[in-house]
């Protein structure tokens, strides 16, 4: 008997990519998504083994931003924050940090060295 497989699509529906910037440095990321999913997109070899729950339970994947519309810094959790254009991500979680390092790095290289897959 054959298992029955479903695709899920990684992303939801996007039609162009908005600029965001994280830790000051700019990024282009699909539209109506989660926070946590962009980062994913931005790094797909490394968010996917972060300790995230996806439910808002684990807090692995707290962020400081401001969005478009304030001025206000705000703690927020990126499994639950949907994207908007402009928006501004401040301080990244531990988790956050390690996953996205390759995003700062000055040799990515170096990075794969380090941590070989």
């Amino acid at each position: 008997m054959e298992e029955a497989r479903f695709e899920i699509p990684l992303f939801r529906p996007y039609q162009k990519l908005v600029h965001i910037s994280i830790q000051g440095k700019p990024f282009s990321v699909p539209e109506n998504n989660l926070l946590l999913r962009c980062f994913q997109f931005l790094c797909p070899d490394t968010i996917p083994y972060g300790r995230y729950c996806w439910n808002e339970e684990c807090q692995y994947c707290r962020v400081s931003v401001t969005k478009p519309d304030g001025k206000k810094v705000t703690q927020a959790l990126s499994c639950k924050l949907m994207i908007e254009e402009g928006l501004q991500v401040h301080e990244l979680s531990e988790e956050l940090t390690w996953n996205l390092r390759r995003l700062f790095s000055s040799n990515p290289e170096e990075d794969s060295l380090n941590n070989p897959s």
